[in-house]
Order: C-alpha cells, then structure tokens, then sequence
C-alpha cells in the first residue's frame, strides 16, 4: 500500500462513518427503483423528491429509461447528510474457527472417529438449488471444494422441492448429524414460514438437540435463522469449508457439553440395609 493509501486510511473517522464517492466524507450513494409511471419530465422530477424525502440532497438523476409499458427504471446519485459510529457495531455472526478441507477430515477421524451424516436440501416449493448444489457438490465454489469431496462426510444433497417433514424422516432415518436448509424464494415471507415451520416440526419430534440445523440463502442472515430456531445461518458468498468448519466445531462443542454434564451427575445411592 502506498504512503497516500495510508495517509488515507487513518483520515476516516470510524465514528461519522459516511459513504465514499469522489473524496473522503462526501456521503455520495448510487440509488435504484422503478416508478409505475412512463418516463417523462414529471416522472424526473417525482425521483428527485422522493429520493429528497429519504433525507439526501445534491440529487442527480443518471439514468431514466424505459423498463416496460407503465413503468420508468432511474438511477439516482445523491449525497447523504447521515453517518454511523463504526466502533459501536456489534453483529451477532456465526462463531466458529476456519479449517481448510484436509484440516476438517483430520478433526473428524482423530477426534469423532466416522463419518458426520449432512443432508441438505431446498425446500417447500423452492426449486433454485444453485446454492446448495455450491455447497454440496464436489466442484464447490470459488476455488472451495463440496462437501461431497470430504472423506468424512457423508454428504446428501437431496436436491429442491423438499417438504420438511419428509426431510426430517429421512433425518431420523439416516441418523443425520446435521440438516442444511436451502431457501432462494422469499416473496410474502414464505422463506421464515417454511423455516418456522420445519423447526417446530424438529422440536416435536425431538430432533433440535440431535441435529445440527443450519439455514442458507441469498435473504438469511444469521439473527433471522436462530430466531426461526436454527443453530446458525449463512449468507451469500458462503463458502462449503466454512460450513463444514461449523458443522465440525459445533458438533465437537456439544459433545463436550454432554460429556461435562454427564461427569457432574452425582452417582446414585445404593439402598441402605
């Protein structure tokens, strides 16, 4: 990094943190909607006060065309007046050390000795499976091979379409150690219903303490997915190593955890004579 990079770097103000356009501080924001109007001068000038009542100012309309009959695409730069203080942020994010594939299948066969059962699936109606198949397939994603690819994980992608009961007896059947759920549709809400849904099933079939639940897809983050009950949640860009990192070091937490409790069971009293 050169002097002026760094120069650069320690003039941000981490407490009035505001979004970078030209130079440093000057709040300039790329925005993008469609209006259900035609293109026109009264349609630019709708943009400007709409994007004015969002509380930005130096309005400049880029880009106002045409996206169908009824209906005008714009692309709006503008100027902020607000900023967040950085060093306040605290994000609830999944927890757990990053192991590459090699490192992972070592844990497992020195440390729990056969192979985990991971079942992953897109379900309800939900037929997009370009995310699970990302993390399941042995060719992977960005450079990181499947879990499919791991000597010890027996891994099944059981494709799109899936309902949650028959996941979770087919969980119960193959004794699965942890359930991957895939969810792309989000319209209505329809993802945290089905996710709801899938858990409440799991907790009366006695399942949210057996299995290791993980939730995926372009709209989950990981306070949605434990507040649907899930154990943890990934987002885009997620990357197999990175779930079968957690998967791995969550299963190994809990088996230490029952391991503790069951040392601190006092021994039962034989009968008095």
């Amino acid at each position: 990094m050169s002097a002026k990079s760094n120069q650069q770097v320690a003039e941000v103000n981490l407490k009035k943190l505001k979004p970078y356009g030209d130079i440093m501080d000057d709040g300039t924001v790329q925005l993008a909607f469609t209006l259900p109007v035609e293109p026109s001068p009264e349609a630019r000038e709708a943009a400007i006060q709409l994007v004015s009542k969002m509380g930005f100012d130096q309005i400049k309309i880029a880009t106002m065309e045409k996206a169908a009959v009824g209906f005008a695409l714009f692309v709006v730069y503008a100027n902020t007046r607000h900023s967040v203080d950085f060093t306040q942020i605290e994000v609830l994010k999944v927890e757990a050390e990053k192991h590459s594939r090699e490192e992972i299948d070592e844990i497992i066969r020195t440390q729990i000795g056969r192979k985990l059962v991971v079942l992953g699936a897109c379900t309800g109606f939900d037929a997009h499976t370009v995310g699970v198949d990302a993390i399941f397939n042995m060719k992977g994603f960005a450079g990181d091979y499947g879990l499919e690819r791991y000597q010890w994980l027996d891994a099944r992608n059981l494709g799109a379409q899936v309902q949650n009961e028959d996941l979770l007896q087919l969980a119960l059947k193959t004794k699965a150690d942890a359930v991957l759920v895939s969810k792309v549709v989000t319209q209505h809400n329809i993802h945290l219903k089905d996710m709801k849904d899938l858990m409440k099933r799991a907790d009366q079939l006695g399942l949210k303490e057996k299995m290791i639940f993980v939730a995926g897809g372009p709209r989950v983050t990981h306070p949605m997915s434990l507040e649907c009950g899930f154990d943890a949640g990934f987002g885009v860009g997620t990357k197999p190593s990175e779930v079968a990192s957690y998967i791995v070091d969550e299963y190994l937490r809990r088996q230490a955890k029952h391991s503790k409790l069951g040392a601190k069971k006092p021994a039962k009293k034989g009968k008095s004579k």
